[in-house]
């Protein structure tokens, strides 16, 4: 292997632990530290490993002029300034597929929760306020609702599958209509929205699709829909969505993602219609090691032939 590796921002523990030991992967340092870091070491870097949630920027990427490949932990990539990278010949790579049976799992159990509000119930049940006040409040059905999906590539027809099974009825929007897909086109978001009961973002990230559900989509969906957004923040316009939840001019909304990671509006915090995850649709013990062992075989391979594995974009400069 040639060439130095770099972790930006943080990682899996065990991956850190591998780029570390295998690799003698420097981390970037915050602060002060990182321009003297950068100075001293920066031409020496060929390849980053980062994650979606950090990425690497067209600052950093002019920071290391010899950056060959920018290999992701995770499917998403947007914090990564994909052009640039395109323009200055760097590799890019993810980790699709390994990822996706868990993401659409968390994607149907957000649309259950929040349309029976079961999350909403137990809260109920603990602070003791069932025998003093009687039942909850009915709930809207699942099994046989209609479900729009925004972005029906591997998550989302991973989740339209699962779906079909509660004999949903499944209308997507994709950019383009894909031939022959047994689901019905619709050929704007708010279309979508405006011919649903739930409303699921699944996706990608990047300023191709900010705020592609948008005010207007929303108030399409309406007071009696719900969002289910498991994509990137971005996705969806934040302050629109805290608007018309608070207005009750939507059903309730299940969000996995937020505009501003870690931090959530304290506005969703007072709302029982809304459910609230940590951005942990690809969390189980199974999926991160198929993501671990997938970002190492991208570096790993990168370092060897000058390929990646899985890219999203091919590198253009070659280390070997």
């Amino acid at each position: 292997m040639s060439g130095l590796v770099l972790q930006v921002g943080p990682l899996k523990h065990s991956l850190e632990a591998t780029l570390a030991g295998t690799f003698a992967a420097d981390r970037l340092p915050d602060g002060d530290a990182r321009a003297e870091y950068l100075s001293a070491h920066g031409d020496r870097i060929t390849a980053v490993v980062t994650s979606g949630r950090t990425g690497v920027d067209a600052a950093l990427m002019a920071a290391l002029p010899n950056l060959g490949a920018i290999v992701h932990f995770g499917v998403g990539y947007d914090t990564t300034d994909v052009d640039r990278a395109a323009e200055l010949g760097i590799g890019v790579s993810n980790t699709p597929d390994v990822l996706t049976d868990c993401v659409a799992d968390t994607a149907v159990g957000l649309l259950l929760d929040t349309m029976r509000g079961f999350t909403a119930a137990d809260r109920f049940v603990r602070a003791g306020r069932w025998p003093v006040e009687g039942n909850v409040p009915l709930s809207r059905k699942v099994s046989g609702s209609s479900v729009g999906i925004v972005g029906l590539g591997r998550i989302g027809s991973a989740i339209a599958d699962r779906l079909t099974a509660f004999g949903c009825r499944i209308v997507y929007h994709n950019r383009n209509e894909i031939t022959g897909s047994p689901y019905h086109y619709a050929a704007s978001p708010t279309e979508l929205a405006a011919s649903v009961d739930v409303l699921i973002v699944a996706a990608a990230g990047g300023s191709g699709t900010r705020h592609l559900v948008d005010r207007d989509v929303l108030e399409a969906l309406g007071p009696r829909g719900f969002l289910i957004n498991v994509a990137r923040g971005s996705v969806v316009d934040e302050a629109a969505l805290v608007d018309l939840l608070q207005q009750g001019a939507l059903a309730g909304a299940g969000l996995d993602v937020f505009a501003d990671e870690p931090q959530v509006p304290e506005e969703l915090l007072q709302l029982d219609n809304v459910v609230l995850l940590p951005h942990l649709a690809s969390g189980t013990v199974e999926t991160r090691a198929a993501m671990e062992e997938l970002t190492l075989r991208n570096l790993e391979n990168y370092l060897r032939t000058g390929n990646l594995v899985t890219p999203v974009l091919t590198p253009g400069k070659d280390v070997r």
